[in-house]
């Protein structure tokens, strides 16, 4: 059981991700860390807490960075995620509060205290772990792996022509993540827009007549129409954050290259991921997935 700290800016396909980490026997989230993204980081906390109650689990969370970096906060999707960030479906606070441990020290304090053994899913602005990175650099040969939902690298992006939502919230921290040496998956649009959960498996969960699955039937239900704005037709939605956890449940899934990947910090291309052949070629670039494996592997453990 691989022991994984949960990095999120929990929105819908977040919920998503944490339901389908916390049951799956192959990986135990020890902790979950917050980000801003989806909304601002006290939404996204307290939306990780929420998703937590109505799962019925436990597990800790720290709250993290509320900016980036260095470039000025982007708009909220508040379009995509609901103004609440998840489809507005939080009708009550959370019973539990976050952690007063902050996430980016939790993140420094239980990588060096299991070397080697911890990984990081981040499926959310990469800003958590390059603040880590910034202030403890021994981190870095210490890490077992990290898998990060984010990035566009052989395809157009999600949020302008180039760049993809996680990367483009804070480009100088992923570039700080991905030049840092830190052994960096990328699970990006590149593979997740190629699994596509069908809007029609909401009836399903809303036959089953459980308050759980109700509450993921209603925030999808919201994130698909949002998606049937931007891709007419399309008929669900891509499973973005789930996939990244799906990688590290089981890696063959995917097929990956090894790249240089750089991000581009300004200009119109700004957030862009670029991959070269020059350079040390360390970060994983999923290319593949077998898209209908995963997804029957992802329904059967949701809840």
């Amino acid at each position: 059981m691989k022991p994984v700290i949960l990095d999120v800016d929990t929105g819908i396909d977040d919920a998503l991700a944490i339901a389908y980490a916390l049951n799956s026997p192959e990986i135990k989230i020890i902790g979950l860390t917050t980000c801003f993204g989806n909304g601002p980081v006290e939404y996204t906390t307290r939306n990780t807490l929420v998703v937590l109650e109505q799962l019925g689990k436990s597990v800790p969370v720290y709250s993290g960075a509320d900016k980036p970096l260095s470039r000025p906060p982007k708009k909220f999707p508040t379009h995509v995620h609901g103004e609440d960030g998840l489809g507005n479906r939080v009708e009550k606070p959370p019973v539990r509060e976050a952690e007063s441990e902050g996430a980016v020290d939790y993140i420094i304090n239980q990588v060096k205290q299991r070397p080697h053994e911890i990984t990081i899913i981040a499926v959310g602005p990469l800003t958590n772990l390059a603040l880590a990175v910034q202030k403890e650099p021994e981190i870095v040969s210490l890490v077992k792996e990290v898998v990060i939902m984010g990035g566009a690298v052989f395809v157009g992006g999600n949020t302008t022509p180039y760049s993809e939502a996680n990367i483009f919230a804070d480009p100088h921290a992923a570039e700080c993540v991905f030049s840092s040496g830190l052994p960096v998956t990328i699970v990006g649009l590149d593979v997740t827009m190629k699994t596509l959960l069908p809007n029609a498996i909401l009836a399903d969960w809303r036959a089953a007549g459980r308050e759980v699955s109700d509450f993921f039937a209603d925030i999808t239900s919201f994130y698909i129409q949002a998606y049937e704005t931007f891709h007419p037709g399309i008929g669900g939605c891509a499973l973005h954050d789930p996939l990244a956890v799906g990688v590290v449940i089981d890696p063959s899934f995917v097929k990956k290259e090894t790249w240089n990947v750089k991000v581009v910090l300004e200009g119109e291309e700004m957030g862009r991921t670029v991959a070269l052949s020059e350079g040390e070629q360390k970060i994983q670039i999923c290319t593949q997935v077998e898209a209908d494996r995963f997804l029957n592997h992802f329904l059967d453990r949701l809840f």
